[in-house]
This record gives C-alpha cells, structure tokens and sequence, in this order.
C-alpha cells in the first residue's frame, strides 16, 4: 500500500471543502483508509494515522475504532508513538469504556519509566480519565513521585493526586505526608499545584481542614512575598507577580478562615495589604481584588476590613467591563444583610445600575436595590423604581411590581402614599402584577378609612376610558361598589373633588361588563360592585334592576350565578338587600396575643408583630397526595382527605379540629402569599370578591431548637417548631426552604406524610422560587395535631426544576426535638 498522507496534507485538503457533503466524503474516504492499515497491524504508520484520527474526532466525526490502537501505540517504546497514545486515550476513552482498564499495567509501567516526559504523559492521562479501580491500584506510584525531587514530575503528580481523590476520597490520608513539604517549595509551578491539593483536601475532610489550619502563617509568608517581590519576567502576568498563584492561596486562605478566630487573625493584615497594594487598572488586578473580597467576607475579619471589601465592589461597579459590574452586583447581593450599611454607601452607583442595558446586570441591580429600601430611603428609593418600572422590559414588570408592593408595606411613611404607590403601579404594570395585588391593595384601602373618598375618586379617574390594566379595573371596581356615595357626593378632603352622576358611574361600570379586555374575573367584580350600588344610590335602582336581569341568561357560569342570585335579592329577599349589601368591614391583621418580636429589617431594628401564616386559599388536590402516598409506602398512613372547603367559615374560637381535619398527608401547590384574614359575615361568599380568610390561631409560644431536616444537592430546608398554649396538642412547624447553588430553584413543592395517629395540615408556600446563593428562603407552615403525645415522625417529598432539569427527592424526617412532641 502506498504512504498514507500525513497530518497536515490532510488538514489541507479538508479546508479546501466548499460544502459539508464535500467535507463528509473526504473524512469517510480517509476512515476507510486508515480502518485498511488497522486491519492490515501497519506498525509504520500507525502513529500517524491515529493523529489524523483525533483531529477528525475533533471535528465531531466518530473516531471510536481507534480506541485498541491507542493502546497499542502506549505500549510501544517510542516516545513519539506513547505521546499520540496517551492523546489519544484522554480523548477517545472513557470510564464508559472496559478497555481503558486494559492500558492500566503500561500506566503502572511508565510511572515508573525513566525518562521523566513519558512519566509525566502517564500521569496527565491518570489525572484525565482515570476510573476509580485505576486511581486505587496506580495511588501508590502516584505517592512516591509526589516526593520526588524533580519538580516537573512533582507538579504533574500534585494535579494527579487532585484526581485520585476525587475518585476515591478514602485514599487521602495516603498523601498526608507527602504534603508536609510542599509550601517549602521554590518553584511557582509545584507551588501552585500543592495549593490546589491541599484545597480540595480540606474541602473534602474536616480533620484535613483543622489539620492545615497550622499552615496559614506559611501561606500568609508566601502571599506576601509575591506582592512585595519585584519585577520576574517569568511570572509577571501585567505588571503582577503571578497572580494565578495568589488567587489560589486566596481561595486555600478562604476555606482555613471560616468558622476560626485565630486563622482569620492571622490574615487579616496580609488581606488588606492585598486589598489596598493591588494594581485595578487590568483585568488581572481585579481577579485578586475579587478573590480578596469573597476571602474578606467568608473568614470572621474585622469590620473595617469588611467595610474596605465592600469599597472595592463599589469601585468594581463604575467599571466600563459589564462582566466585573455583575459580578459586583451578586457579591454585594450576598454581603447586604450581614454589612447593610456599608453597602448603603453605594446606593446611587447601585441605583444607577437599573439604566444598564445588560438584562443580567439590571436584575441584580433591582433586587438589590430592594434590599437596601428602609425608612430612612423610602420616597427616594420608590421614585428610582417606579421610574424603572415604566421603562424596562416585560420580563421584569412582575418582579420589580412585587417588590415594590412589598416595599411599601413595610415602610410606608403615610396611608396616602402608600395608596398612590401601589396604584401608580397598578397603572404602569397592572397586567404583570401577581394575582395576590388585588386583594391587598383592597384590604389596604379598607383599613384607612379617612382615605375612602380620596382613594374611590383616584381610581375612578384612573380607569376613565382605559379598561386595559385588568387588576387596576378590578380594585376600582370593588372600591366604587363599596364607596360610590362617597364618589357621588362630591367629598373629598385630600383634593379637589369631582362632580360625578349617579348615571356616570353605572356608565364605567356598565362599560366594564361589555368590554372585550375585560375578563371573567372583572366583569364579576363589575356586576358586584353594580348590585351594592342599588343600596347607595337612590335614583338609579330601577336601571341596575335591569342590568343585573340581563346577565341572568350569560353563556358565562360565573355572571349567571351572580345575576341569578342577584335577582332572587331583588324579588324574594329584598327586604335583606341592605343589610347583605352593606359596607365591608375593616379588616384586621391577626397577630398573637403576646409581646411583639425584634426584627432587623435592612438596617433598622423596629418592633414588628408575629404573625400567623395563611390557609390554603382552596382544597388540597387527593390524587396528588394519593401518588405521594404510594410513593412512600408504609402501612401505617392513612388515606388522603382535603381539606375543608373554603366556603366553610372559620371559627373565630380557633377550633383546631375542624381546621385540620383528618388529613394526615398533604402538599400545597406553590402560590403566592394569599392576603390577610377578614372577620366573617353572613354574606354570599362572591361578595368578598377573592378576599379570602385565615383561621385564627393564637398564643403561640417558642423556645423549641430548631432542626435540619434535609441537606443535599445544595437546598436545605430547616423546621422551626411553635406550641399552641390553647391546645398542647398541636404543634406548629415552619419549613424554610433555602439554596446555596448558583441557580434558583423552580416550581418547587414541599410535601409531607405523618402515621395515621397524626393528623397535618400543609399551608401554602411563600413562594415558588428559592433563590440562589441563599439570598432569600421559602417559608411554609404545617399544623400537626398529636393528641397521644407520640414521638413525631415525618416523610417528605421535594420536587422542582433546577439547572433545567426536574428533580424529585424523598427523605424521612425522625431527629424531631422532644420538646415538639412531648
């Protein structure tokens, strides 16, 4: 057969291809070739025609044939034809594939070959591909050349050793005393290669870790020669010695620092030498003063060392690099709660980072804009988010609305502004805001009763014409419904009042009903608010009669029963029609009976009261916790119940029972926050208009330890435990969901089972989302009834989407503390 052709003759000749077909006929003519001299065991060009084989491999073509002759050319004596084997077999094998066991012995061989290249290819293929049967019978030789005095082989074995234990964890301690000496090292390379040992060391072992805590006066002493040393053109990376190997010892510095006072002492002059000496004019000076800030902020440093950290992420957020900025953003997002007021001190550049047009960097800007918002800030922070809430994109109307809403509750400084915000909302981003804003904003308005006539015209005005913001439309709907004599009347204390008509305003309401934007939901809040204006207008009954009779024949179920029931008040019952109609009353938090609790709310310590959590807005689905129930197995769990129905009122004396049922496994969907509770009346329900009611449930009383209950995969959820003083029987859980991953976890369900001895109740979640790099928490609450005082046991299955894939989880629970059951 002729000389094959060589590698470059190849990579020439695949260029010249104008089209893919082109190029897909000339690798399968060469293939067959090169499968021809395989068969044929050409030892003369075998080395050659494996390197072609990778590069086609490179470009995606199938190049698994070769595998056999890979380990061929690793048992020939030539070091050309070993360094093309050894390529070969990091690139085209596998612990998927059996014959990369076969090429053990000749690694074994090499390792201890003795020209120091071909046992540094040995050892760069163990530390690329080695399985964990490899990395156990080859561990050995891999120890021996760590204590080698030849510095190339020392480096390539330091990054071997990284693998081997990450393959079996158990063979650490094998490579104890081969790190004694490592720090002593001249050369930068081993140098840096013994950080990165020593790290993923202490990372995997806690006695690994207390075990090198002694090293940091030597780490310290290294980092310091290498920011004091002068210029070494053979480490100098611009203007800086080495930084590669600073940011290593950083990172190794970091992780010996957590959770130790005398570490972090030791570090702390050496951290803000770097701090203050690094050059910030490149992209690499910037790397260290990263690494030094996440160092600063992990390890128990000084306050003024912290407040000089959070300085350079303020100086890193007026950089022109949008990737630097970001990466401030999420750090200072991290920091915010331990350091609120350093990071105060940043405010504007923070604020200023919502006119970015990276999306990425607007988003962090945003939520951390909302947690630097306090008292002291309120009206300045609110006008900056308003502003961006008109101006960016749709993705973030939802977020942004609901933060603001948040905001507003907790530090408003006045009813009326706390009215005009959200209704300024409700106007920019109504159709975006979560379905929890309407009930809220009614329940707010209820409660500031001298603002009924000033809020009622606002949002007639509002809605003049303009039916677009379905959620606006429906609080205006409720408000004139429930104040249109006040709208009528012409008082108005705040402004200027408006001259409207009886007719006027059944108008708007009229045009309500019949407009296209208008939904099912809106069109019942119109006709709703339409039937309470026949007992607060005078003149117009006869009209609203009319109204209300021609939606008792709508193609829409909703409307229809409305109208229906509507009517039959009109005929039948009208001599109830005022007093089933009359003005909903003010509706009152329920909060505990004892003293109220301290809380730290973005730098401010202000009392707050304890609250109880809401119900479930409606019944558990049975065949969901059915499936959870097979999931589990077990005999000893009863059948799933719902819950009681939401048009059952709840007891105002709290009666556990009836709250909980017989239900003994249950998982709530994720929802948003439902709002507060509303006294009970003997109203239809419908006329609450989705206001819905929470049971009330007092005396609870703490001092119970907290417990975690499940730790994997980054999510982490711990149960905190409340007693009922008005019933010891029942137990009160709270579960706080959080994410210490670098992506938010989606659409998660937190479900639970208890014996049938038991009996649960699951509220709805908080959220949906647990944010990543623990920047906020899921909370939910679970009621279990245990009237024979037996020890709690509990299962519980997590699910939700994360990294783009759905994860599923079951864990048993059993670790309860006593004090929770007994």
């Amino acid at each position: 057969m002729p000389a094959p052709i060589r590698l470059r003759e190849l990579i020439r000749t695949i260029r010249t291809a104008r089209t893919q077909a082109e190029e897909r006929e000339m690798i399968q003519k060469e293939c067959a070739a090169i499968r021809s001299s395989f068969r044929e065991e050409d030892n003369t060009y075998r080395c050659r025609n494996v390197a072609k084989l990778l590069y086609m491999h490179m470009l995606g073509y199938p190049a698994h044939f070769g595998q056999l002759e890979c380990l061929k050319l690793i048992a020939s004596q030539k070091f050309t034809d070993k360094r093309i084997g050894y390529l070969g077999a990091m690139l085209l094998l596998d612990e998927r594939q059996d014959v990369h066991l076969l090429m053990t012995n000749c690694i074994k061989n090499d390792l201890n070959h003795s020209t120091q290249f071909v046992q540094g290819l040995a050892l760069c293929t163990l530390g690329c591909m080695g399985s964990s049967e490899m990395c156990r019978d080859l561990a050995g030789e891999v120890e021996k050349l760590l204590k080698t005095s030849n510095s190339y082989l020392r480096k390539k074995a330091a990054l071997c050793a990284v693998h081997v234990i990450r393959k079996v964890p158990e063979l650490m301690e094998m490579f104890l005393p081969a790190t004694k000496n490592l720090l002593n090292e001249k050369n930068h390379g081993v140098l840096h290669t013994s950080v990165v040992l020593l790290t993923e060391m202490c990372e995997r072992s806690p006695d690994m870790l207390a075990h090198f805590r002694k090293l940091v006066p030597q780490l310290v002493r290294i980092l310091k020669n290498l920011i004091m040393s002068g210029y070494s053109p053979e480490h100098d990376v611009s203007g800086i010695s080495d930084p590669f190997l600073q940011v290593r010892i950083l990172r190794l510095l970091r992780i010996l620092g957590r959770n130790d006072d005398d570490s972090s002492e030791a570090m702390n002059d050496i951290l803000a030498q770097v701090a203050t000496n690094t050059e910030t004019s490149k992209n690499v000076g910037n790397a260290i003063l990263y690494e030094t800030v996440l160092t600063i902020m992990d390890i128990k440093s000084e306050s003024g060392l912290r407040v000089l950290a959070i300085n350079i992420l303020g100086r890193f957020l007026l950089n022109n690099d949008k990737n630097i900025r970001y990466v401030a953003l999420t750090s200072l997002l991290k920091t915010v709660q331990t350091d609120h007021n350093a990071v105060q001190r940043h405010r504007s550049t923070i604020v200023d980072c919502l006119k970015d047009l990276d999306v990425s960097i607007k988003r962090r800007a945003m939520e951390l804009s909302f947690a630097l918002v306090n008292g002291n800030n309120i009206r300045g922070m609110m006008k900056e988010l308003l502003y961006f809430l008109d101006s960016c994109e749709p993705e973030f109307k939802a977020d942004c609305a609901s933060g603001i809403f948040l905001a507003a509750e907790k530090y408003a400084p006045s009813k009326r502004w706390h009215i005009d915000t959200i209704m300024r909302v409700l106007t920019t981003a109504g159709s975006y805001v979560r379905d929890d804003a309407v009930p809220n904003l009614i329940q707010l308005i209820t409660n500031s009763v001298e603002m009924h006539a000033y809020t009622v015209q606002r949002l007639y005005k509002a809605i003049l014409g303009d039916y677009s913001q379905q959620p606006l439309v429906q609080v205006a709907a409720w408000c004139i419904g429930e104040y249109g004599d006040l709208l009528v009347s012409g008082q108005c204390e705040e402004e200027e009042p408006i001259q409207v008509t009886e007719d006027e305003v059944l108008d708007i309401l009229e045009s309500v009903l019949i407009s296209n934007m208008s939904t099912s939901v809106t069109r019942g809040y119109a006709l709703t608010a339409i039937m309470k204006l026949s007992t607060r207008f005078t003149c117009t009954v006869n009209r609203i009669k009319k109204v209300v009779s021609i939606y008792g024949s709508s193609i829409d179920v909703e409307l229809q029963q409305r109208a229906v029931e509507y009517n039959a008040l009109f005929k039948k019952y009208d001599h109830m029609r005022s007093a089933l109609l009359e003005r909903m009353p003010v509706m009152e938090k329920v909060t505990t009976n004892g003293p109220t609790e301290i809380v730290q709310t973005n730098g401010e310590t202000e009392p707050a009261p304890l609250e109880t959590k809401p119900p479930p807005s409606g019944p558990q689905p049975t065949s969901q916790a059915n499936d959870l129930l097979d999931l589990l197995g077990g005999n000893d769990i009863t059948p799933v119940i719902p819950t009681a129905p939401t048009s059952k009122p709840a007891s105002a004396g709290g009666e556990l029972l009836d709250l909980l049922g017989d239900i003994t496994l249950t998982g709530a969907p994720a929802a948003a926050p439902t709002p507060s509770s509303v006294p009970q009346i003997s109203q239809p329900p419908f006329l609450l208009d989705g206001l819905s009611s929470q049971p009330l449930f007092n005396d609870i009383a703490p001092g119970i330890p907290s417990i975690t209950a499940y730790s994997k995969n980054g999510l982490k959820i711990e149960f905190t435990f409340e007693r009922s003083n008005t019933n010891p029987s029942v137990t009160v859980i709270t579960i706080q969901a959080s994410n210490s991953t670098e992506l938010d976890m989606t659409d998660f369900v937190f479900q639970a089972a208890v014996p049938k001895t038991f009996q649960l109740q699951l509220l709805s979640p908080s959220s949906s989302v647990v944010p990543a790099f623990n920047t906020g928490t899921i909370t939910q609450v679970i009621k279990v009834l245990n009237p024979q005082k037996q020890q709690l046991r509990m299962r519980i299955k997590l699910t939700y989407n994360h990294k783009g894939s759905a994860m599923q989880d079951l864990a048993e629970v059993n670790n309860f503390p006593p004090q929770s059951w007994q």
